[in-house]
C-alpha cells in the first residue's frame, strides 16, 4: 500500500482524493499487471476503462462524453499515477486515449468533437497521436510528411514513426506540412480514420516494455478539408498545447512506477533476513530507501505543481518540462534501487520490479527526451529573465 499523505497537499480538492480512492479500489479488483496478447489486451483495457467511466476524464466537454467541461490535469495525473502503480499497460491504454484525442478536445469543431470524443470516452474507439517521424522526433520543425490541398481534399504523403497505438487505433491525429510558412509555422493537424485509403501500417515496432507501436505510411492519402483541426498552419500550436497537458501526465505515470518500486523495496527490506537481521536494519539499505522516498516526493511536488498551475489557467511549458524530466529520471533511479534490493529475484522475468525496469526506460524518451526537456527549461528560464 503506497503512502498517500501527498493527497492532503493543497494542490488537491476533495473530489481528487475521492477519485484516487475509487480508482485504486477499482484497479485492485479489475486490473492485472500480467496481460495476454498485446493488441487484444490493449483493446480490452480500453473497453474496461471506458465502461467504468475512467476515460471520461480524457475528454473535455460534458456534451461530448467528458467528465468536466475542460480537461482537469490533476485528475488526469492522479488517474495515470494510480494506474501505473497497478499496470504499465493499463496506464498506457489510458494515456494514449487522452493524448490521441486531446487535440480534438482543444481545437476540434463541434462536428469533430461529436464524431470522435464520445467514442473515446466510452472506450469504443482507440485514439492515436501521430507527430514523430523517422527523421524528426524532437525536432518537430523538420517534419517532412506533407499535405497538399487538392480541391476539397488534402492529400497526405510521408511517414510517421514510433506511433503509440499504431496498428490498433481507430483514428489518428496526424501532423503534416502544409507550407503556410517555413519551419514549425507551416504545419497543420488532421484527423485521419484508420481505414482511409492510402494509410498503411508500414511496420509494427517491438520495444522492451510491450506496447503497440508502429510506423505509418501515407501515400496519396486523401482526407476532406473538414478533417483539419483548427486552421492551416496551426499544427505546431495544436501539438504543443496537447503536450503541455499530457507531458505532465507522463511525469505522473513515472511517479506511479516510482511509488510501486518503493513499495516493493520496502516489502523486501522488511521481510528479507540476512546475517541474523532484516535487510532494512542495514544502514546502507536505509540510505537507499531514504534516497528513493525523497526522489518520489520531489517528483510528486513538481508533477502536481505543473498540473495545478495548468488547471488555474497558466501556461505550463516550463513546469511540465521540469516535472517530466525529474519524474522520469528519478523513477529510473528508484526502480534500479528496488531491483538491487531484491537482488537476483529482481531480474527474474515478470517480477514486479523487473516489469517496472522495462516500463520506465521509454518514458525518458517519449513525449520529449530528457535532453529536450532541458533545452525547453533553459529557454523558458532565459526568456523569463530577459523579459523581467
Amino acid at each position: 500500500m503506497s503512502e498517500k499523505s501527498y493527497l492532503e497537499w493543497p494542490f488537491f480538492e476533495d473530489r481528487h482524493r475521492k477519485l484516487e480512492a475509487e480508482l485504486d479500489s477499482w484497479a485492485t479488483n479489475n486490473i492485472s499487471e500480467h496481460h495476454g496478447e498485446l493488441d487484444s489486451a490493449c483493446r480490452e483495457l480500453v473497453a474496461k476503462l471506458g465502461a467504468a467511466g475512467w476515460l471520461r476524464y480524457c475528454v473535455g466537454g460534458t456534451s461530448y462524453g467528458g467528465e468536466h467541461e475542460t480537461i482537469d490535469t490533476r485528475s488526469i495525473c492522479l488517474l495515470r499515477e494510480t494506474l501505473a502503480r497497478h499496470s504499465g499497460l493499463a496506464d498506457f491504454a489510458f494515456g494514449m486515449q487522452g493524448l490521441g484525442s486531446g487535440a480534438i478536445t482543444l481545437h476540434g469543431s463541434d462536428a469533430q468533437k461529436r464524431e470522435y470524443l464520445p467514442r473515446v470516452a466510452s472506450g469504443q474507439a482507440l485514439a492515436a497521436f501521430a507527430l514523430s517521424e523517422p527523421g524528426s522526433g524532437s525536432d518537430v520543425a523538420a517534419m517532412a510528411c506533407s499535405a497538399r490541398l487538392d480541391g476539397e481534399y488534402y492529400v497526405l504523403d510521408g511517414e510517421k514513426s514510433w506511433i503509440s497505438n499504431g496498428g490498433i487505433a481507430d483514428f489518428y491525429v496526424v501532423f503534416a506540412r502544409t507550407g503556410e510558412a517555413p519551419g514549425a509555422r507551416g504545419l497543420s493537424a488532421f484527423i485521419v480514420d484508420a481505414d482511409t485509403p492510402g494509410l498503411e501500417i508500414a511496420e509494427r515496432i517491438e520495444v522492451i516494455a510491450p506496447h503497440p507501436l508502429a510506423r505509418l505510411r501515407f501515400t496519396d492519402c486523401r482526407v476532406h478539408k473538414s478533417a483539419m483541426l483548427g486552421t492551416p498552419g496551426l499544427g505546431f500550436k495544436v501539438a504543443m498545447q496537447t503536450l503541455d497537458i499530457f507531458r505532465t501526465s507522463v511525469a505522473a505515470a513515472a511517479l506511479g512506477f516510482s511509488r510501486r518500486a518503493l513499495d516493493e523495496a520496502l516489502r523486501r527490506a522488511t521481510t528479507r533476513e540476512m546475517f541474523q537481521q532484516k535487510l532494512a536494519d542495514f544502514q546502507i539499505t536505509q540510505v537507499k530507501l531514504a534516497q528513493m522516498a525523497t526522489s518520489v516526493d520531489i517528483s510528486a511536488l513538481l508533477t502536481y505543481r505543473a498540473a495545478w498551475r495548468r488547471d488555474q489557467g497558466h501556461k505550463v511549458t516550463r513546469e511540465a518540462a521540469m516535472a517530466k524530466m525529474t519524474a522520469t529520471e528519478s523513477a529510473q533511479q528508484v526502480i534500479d534501487s528496488a531491483v538491487q534490493i531484491w537482488g537476483g529475484c529482481g531480474v527474474v522475468s515478470n517480477h514486479p520490479v523487473e516489469l517496472l525496469y522495462r516500463e520506465i526506460r521509454a518514458l525518458r524518451i517519449y513525449e520529449g527526451a530528457t535532453e529536450v526537456q532541458q533545452l525547453i527549461i533553459a529557454r523558458q528560464t532565459l526568456t523569463a529573465y530577459e523579459d523581467s
